[in-house]
């Protein structure tokens, strides 16, 4: 048996397209056990199903590295912080210190929102005051926004944490006082009358903030560096663990966003585990099952071969799609049902074509040897029949993978899949669903049909490399 395993490996390494499917397998692989070592298995649930967890990620924004063959360069989202303040002095009766979050705008464009967030404020006796100011690269300063800390609940005792859980969070693109600060701002450098609506509605702020008055409601961006002050007045005890700045930019990540802001390298890169595990899954249990039933029926004939034969043959003319359709529909597009019901009704084609080699197979000299000196039933299909057609059963496992991994692609495509889990087939069905081929988000379309049919051809490029262990006469004629 070694031997014929050396011989068979042997062959199947001659062929280029065995080498090449195996490299793609080896990079699916390794894909996948890196995504399952450093992503939580919870993470469908926990993160891409949470809307709140993308909130603070640009939407639709495509990935950063198109700014390398983009003749027009696309503004990338940026986060800055910092947890130590930059200075601390006493006024009157506070003490002050100030956070700064220095930001640089390179390219000719403005950011898409501005979001302010404070982690871990700590006080010891009243809440402190936080105001958030912005030093423009021509020395303008612009106050943006007043916050309160929330005073201490009934049963806390010094020192008073707040946000420690959840950041507080101002989106200061659209806050109303912040409207009114900038019509002031606009009177005075530039003697215009706006009005807090009109900038809301017509200008922006971040065309006002960001940007230099060129005509009566228009703006340019003024390049350089941008200080965002935060200003803690409190006591000396009374400090932040961390400020944030967030400015919304056009590209994020190596793949880009999806409407909701999410993170499409994330999803992308979670659809290979499961696809692995819906591909394999499915293909193993048919496969074990099938090739079961076609030797057994195949070698016992009678009633035995007619039962299993009469049932193959039903369930083989029931159509499959339909039934996904159903039973998805009906029990929920959960990813149990899909493998449930591709296991249910993928089985029969095996066990036809199993059991007509079979029914040559049990006629050689060897088996009637076998049968001569006593061995049982089991033992001859175990250890005499089944190696006989153990690489065509082998081949068609994983003829049946990405079977399945398509199968499951179409469902999802179709909004049947499973909700909780960011497959390949539910990224294209969600960027199909909000217009994303007609709005031009090639990065939301493109890379998920990619990796669908990147994995169909790892397995189909394997079987194609095991035909001539298969099959001997095509191995002759090379």
């Amino acid at each position: 048996m070694s031997r014929f395993l050396k011989e068979s490996w042997g062959e199947f390494w001659q062929s280029l397209t065995s080498k090449v499917g195996l490299l793609f397998l080896a990079i699916v692989l390794a894909i996948s056990i890196f995504t399952v070592s450093t992503m939580p298995l919870d993470y469908g649930t926990r993160y891409w199903s949470n809307p709140y967890y993308w909130i603070d990620q640009p939407k639709a924004a495509q990935p950063t590295w198109v700014n390398r063959f983009a003749s027009e360069k696309l503004l990338e989202h940026i986060e800055v912080s910092t947890s130590i303040p930059t200075s601390s002095y006493v006024s009157g009766s506070f003490y002050l210190k100030v956070y700064d979050v220095v930001y640089n705008l390179n390219l000719e464009r403005f950011p898409t929102f501005i979001i302010l967030k404070i982690n871990n404020a700590q006080y010891m006796i009243k809440p402190p005051l936080i105001s958030v100011n912005i030093i423009r690269p021509d020395g303008i300063k612009i106050e943006l926004y007043t916050l309160t800390v929330s005073n201490p609940l009934a049963d806390e005792q010094p020192p008073y944490v707040k946000y420690i859980d959840e950041p507080r969070r101002i989106l200061l693109s659209g806050e109303p006082n912040l409207a009114r600060s900038l019509a002031e701002y606009l009177l005075n450098e530039y003697d215009l009358v706006v009005t807090p609506g009109v900038i809301s509605s017509e200008i922006g702020y971040e065309e006002i903030l960001f940007g230099k008055h060129i005509s009566e409601n228009n703006f340019e961006p003024l390049l350089g560096d941008y200080t965002f002050e935060v200003i803690l007045r409190g006591k000396a005890e009374d400090k932040l663990g961390k400020v944030t700045m967030i400015l919304g930019g056009e590209v994020y990540g190596a793949m880009g966003t999806d409407i909701q802001g999410r993170d499409l390298a994330q999803g992308l890169l979670f659809g290979f585990p499961i696809a692995l595990l819906i591909g394999f899954t499915t293909s193993v249990i048919v496969t074990i099952i099938g090739a079961s039933l076609g030797i057994i029926g195949g070698y016992t004939g009678g009633v035995i071969d007619n039962i299993i034969q009469r049932a193959a043959d039903i369930v083989n003319n029931i159509p499959q799609l339909p039934l996904l359709i159903f039973f998805t529909f009906l029990f929920g597009g959960d990813i149990l049902v899909v493998v449930g019901v591709l296991i249910a009704f993928g089985w029969p084609t095996l066990v036809i074509v199993t059991r007509s080699m079979i029914l040559s197979i049990k006629e050689a000299p060897f088996v009637e040897a076998a049968v001569a000196i006593g061995a049982s039933r089991w033992r001859i299909m175990a250890r005499h029949i089944f190696p006989q057609v153990a690489p065509y059963i082998l081949s068609q496992m994983i003829f049946f993978t990405p079977s399945a991994i398509l199968t499951e692609a179409a469902l999802s495509f179709l909004g049947l899949g499973d909700p909780t889990l960011p497959t390949w087939g539910q990224i294209l069905e969600y960027g199909f669903k909000n217009g994303a081929v007609y709005l031009g988000y090639w990065h939301w379309v493109l890379p998920p049909g990619i990796l669908i049919v990147f994995s169909a051809i790892t397995f189909v490029l394997i079987a194609l490399g095991l035909e001539p262990v298969v099959n001997p006469r095509l191995r002759r004629r090379r």
